[in-house]
């Protein structure tokens, strides 16, 4: 008889067999008895197979057919009979087929349809063409913010009704565009120096910051309600730790580097421990991998000793140890980091970790 995996229960969730919640306690149920965590990758799909590709392309076609008709017509009216067709496909494809690439493309269409409408209805340009190179000297800020919260509000109903973890995503870049607006309409000139400087005291600095913890946040809320990484909380958490690694990895290193050498790097090469613990702790790779390119330059910087720089390829050839071998014993590494630390809140309710890895 075929041993149970880990897949089979993502399906039998996906396909309405069992709740999260049963599935995970099975998974518990089954890793208890094991003595240690069975699985060690985080998982992430795109499609299932090549029909959700081609109904992935129909479906493209058919968007952005509908998306020209509706800059032809009336963009506010077309727009909004589009963003209802989206809805209806998505009852289908995401409700009933359970298709995850259609998914994640109508969820896109959906924002990109709401944006479109909000813009229009708010006299804000739809593109790059009819942007007055003037308009971000505006100081009034309040059209582009609620902009953005028009399409944030869109896409947390899409999410309540069809569940989409890539909808997360799309609100974390909602997200960075709210701040984008407040930046560059608050201090256009400020935007040609480093605007990721928080010591310059940057709004897109601080906002990226921000949004970059509001990110890290929601996405432990939802991996501490999957810890088995079973559902869609979990998938959920991954697409926000996305957007949290990339934010707050480039906004802390650029901050660092602005301080140049000597206390900038000494600085950044601690910052960069610490988000890879946390890497480890939270057991997401996005972290350290938004990291990998400042781990290079740190690395590079430090062992350039003739000054021509040519130990990049040692440089190369020792990250790529590193980072296969990390990979490699991810399990072991972070069994050790987890024992080795004190309790703390939430602990217990991170992915699991066991004494020996399977």
């Amino acid at each position: 008889m075929p041993e149970i995996t880990s897949d089979d229960l993502r399906a039998a969730v996906a396909a309405g067999h069992l709740t999260e919640a049963q599935a995970a306690s099975v998974s518990v149920l089954a890793q208890q008895r094991a003595g240690a965590r069975q699985v060690e990758d985080e998982p992430f799909e795109l499609f299932k197979g090549f029909s959700e590709i081609f109904v992935a392309v129909g479906l493209g076609i058919l968007i952005l057919g509908g998306f020209g008709l509706a800059l032809a017509i009336n963009i506010p009216v077309m727009m909004t009979i589009g963003a209802a067709c989206i809805w209806m496909l998505a009852r289908y494809f995401t409700l009933k087929r359970r298709m995850m690439l259609p998914s994640i493309l109508l969820v896109t269409a959906f924002g990109l349809a709401v944006l479109a409408v909000a813009a229009s209805l708010l006299d804000l340009p739809l593109s790059w063409e009819d942007v007055d190179p003037l308009i971000f000297a505006d100081p009034n800020v309040l059209p582009w913010l609620a902009l953005s919260g028009i399409v944030a509000a869109a896409l947390l109903i899409w999410f309540r009704f069809f569940r989409v973890p890539f909808t997360m995503f799309l609100l974390g870049l909602t997200g960075l565009f709210a701040v984008l607006s407040l930046a560059v309409t608050s201090n256009p000139v400020g935007m040609s120096e480093n605007p990721f400087d928080l010591g310059a005291g940057s709004v897109l600095a601080w906002g990226t910051l921000l949004v970059g913890l509001l990110a890290l946040a929601g996405g432990t809320w939802f991996d501490m309600r999957d810890p088995h990484r079973l559902g869609r909380m979990s998938a959920s958490g991954f697409w926000l730790h996305i957007v949290a690694a990339t934010a707050l990895v480039h906004t802390i290193a650029q901050s660092c580097l602005a301080l140049g050498p000597g206390l900038g790097y000494w600085l950044m090469a601690a910052a960069l421990v610490v988000i890879a613990l946390l890497a480890l702790v939270l057991d997401r790779r996005s972290f350290l991998t938004a990291g990998i390119g400042y781990f290079i330059f740190l690395l590079s910087y430090a062992t350039n000793l003739t000054g021509d720089g040519g130990n990049w390829i040692f440089v190369f050839l020792f990250m790529g140890v590193f980072l296969t071998l990390l990979g490699s014993y991810w399990i072991q590494v972070r069994c050790a980091l987890m024992r080795a630390l004190p309790s703390f809140p939430g602990k217990d309710r991170l992915p699991p970790y066991g004494a020996e890895a399977a």
